[in-house]
């Protein structure tokens, strides 16, 4: 019997009663090939650039996560094949003359286990998810709903949210301010509803594979941790008969060119990122898989302002300047990268994106020059030497990345130190949220086309995802006060007046924004390149 590589027999396990023992059994000695896109089957294995903390929409936090939930579950809308808002469990709404209130009319539908899905369940997910004893990290983006906020910090009780099912199949949401972008809103997994009558009874093992019910295309069969989710097509689904998908396997990983050997192998039909400097070669290799889109993403670097020396301004701006971008966005990605000398990307609508770190057009050599001004101005020196520690992801260009911005920091001065430490990346984001790190490099994809969702981040009551502890009364007042501004172009110009403050004051380091780096089989259908890199299996299809 000829042994394959372990990888290519993890599928064949799920088959099995699971555990070590089968793993001991098959692994050793499997004898059939994985195919990633198997037409005949209707089976997709997809590397995913990560595992997943939990399935729980209330207790994610990462994209890796998002790529599995958003196929087993669906919110009052949902994303098209481009990923834009359509209607998904609501089939309709009704907005109030002053935009505070919105009202939806859902479809008659059900979780995979036939119970009802409706308007209370998503009245109890609502308050469940920003029940401050839930520590939901990612409730601050439901801050819009009135009295969301105050739940959240304690200071009300739940069923206080702004969420309230009027019958069975109508559900109104009132806002603290208008909010044009609840549409986009509401695609992300922090609104999805959550089974009522399974929490209530199972609580946080609700979504374990032995008891969850979903409401989306897909329903979760096993989960076994860094190994493999298996997902199937659910026949419950509203849209069932139009789900060509029968299986989605994701297997984490954080080695973006294995997943790239994997998909040329054949062992994969999707890998969700690939290694961006091997693109030309991924061109020649798999002809019509490499596919590069803009991407509503940046990735930037933190300053932990919560304790020394990153509370002292000019420390932060001098590593800003002193970072050399361009070369990182030209030579580290092969892609079409730019650099990033603001916070907010291109492509946000009705933003004027005028924003800018002031020395943008200075040449490198002038910034490093004014760099070492301010950290000598800082204190520092031959005689009291600048050392800390840059944290970043163990995934995909973010390494290569490190060792220039390592490089680019040491040039300042020979008395600045810095040493490198690479995590996984959901640990790298645990000790980001919990301020336990120096500088930490990051990425934040646009949950919804909206300035806001980038410059809620820096805001002071953003809380966990605010991660350099950014506080400014002044910044806060404008992102605040851009809520309650019904004209776009004045509100997009209030919020360009907080993202040049913050850029000022430099909290973060902005490094590049990228693009979307995706391998899909060219026969897989209905895959759209879109601004948010969201890509649902429930628009698949199979080229014959």
């Amino acid at each position: 019997m000829t042994s394959k590589p372990f990888w290519t027999n993890r599928r064949s396990l799920l088959v099995g009663a699971g555990g070590l023992t089968a793993a001991a059994s098959l692994g050793a000695c499997g004898n059939t090939r994985i195919i990633g896109f198997d037409k005949t089957t209707r089976t997709l294995d997809i590397c995913n650039q990560g595992e997943p903390l939990s399935l729980d929409p209330h207790k994610a936090s990462g994209q890796w996560e998002n790529n599995i939930i958003g196929n087993m579950f669906v919110g009052l809308t949902t994303e098209n094949e481009k990923a834009e808002p359509i209607p998904g469990m609501a089939e309709r709404w009704e907005v109030s003359e002053d935009g505070r209130t919105w009202t939806f009319f859902l479809r008659q539908a059900t979780w995979s286990d036939g119970e009802p899905c409706d308007a209370h369940d998503f009245e109890f997910a609502y308050r469940r998810i920003l029940d401050p004893n839930n520590l939901a990290e990612y409730a601050s983006i439901l801050y819009p709903i009135k009295n969301a906020e105050k739940v959240n910090s304690g200071e009300l009780p739940p069923d206080q949210v702004g969420v309230r099912a009027l019958d069975d199949l109508t559900l109104e949401i009132q806002l603290e301010h208008p909010a044009p972008y609840l549409p986009e809103m509401l695609m992300h997994y922090t609104s999805y509803p959550v089974p009522k009558h399974i929490v209530e009874r199972y609580g946080d093992d609700w979504v374990q594979p032995n008891h969850i019910a979903v409401n989306g295309a897909f329903k979760l069969v096993k989960w076994w941790s860094n190994y493999i989710v298996h997902l199937e097509r659910n026949p419950a689904f509203f849209d069932a008969e139009n789900v060509a998908m029968e299986n989605l396997y994701f297997y984490p990983g954080n080695d973006v060119s294995a997943s790239a050997r994997k998909v040329m192998s054949g062992e994969a039909g999707w890998s969700t990122r690939f290694p961006s400097n091997q693109v030309e070669e991924l061109r020649r290799a798999l002809p019509g898989f490499v596919r590069v889109a803009p991407y509503l993403t940046c990735n930037y670097f933190s300053f932990n302002m919560t304790k020394p020396p990153f509370n002292d301004m000019r420390v932060r701006q001098a590593l800003s300047m002193a970072y050399d971008r361009d070369w990182v966005a030209n030579n580290i990605y092969r892609t079409g990268e730019q650099a990033a000398y603001k916070f907010v990307p291109p492509g946000i609508a009705n933003y004027p994106g005028t924003a800018r770190y002031r020395w943008a057009d200075q040449p490198i050599e002038q910034r490093r020059e004014e760099a070492r001004r301010l950290l000598t101005a800082a204190g520092y020196g031959p005689n009291n030497p600048l050392r800390f520690e840059f944290s970043h992801r163990n995934t995909s260009d973010n390494p290569r990345v490190a060792v220039i911005v390592q490089s680019n920091w040491r040039e300042i001065a020979p008395w600045v130190t810095v040493e490198l430490r690479g995590t996984e990346t959901q640990v790298h984001y645990a000790n980001l949220r919990a301020k336990n790190f120096d500088v930490g490099d990051g990425g934040w994809i646009a949950d919804y086309n909206d300035a806001k969702i980038y410059l809620y981040l820096l805001e002071t009551r953003t809380g966990y995802q605010n991660y350099p502890g950014y506080s400014n009364p002044e910044y806060d007042r404008l992102v605040h006060s851009s809520d309650f501004e019904m004209d776009a172009a004045r509100r997009g110009e209030i919020m360009s007046q907080a993202e040049q403050l913050a850029l000022d004051e430099a909290p973060i380091c902005m490094s590049v924004f990228i693009n979307s780096t995706n391998l899909v089989h060219p026969d897989l259908t209905g895959y759209e390149d879109n601004l948010g890199d969201y890509h649902r299996a429930r628009w698949f299809g199979i080229r014959t």
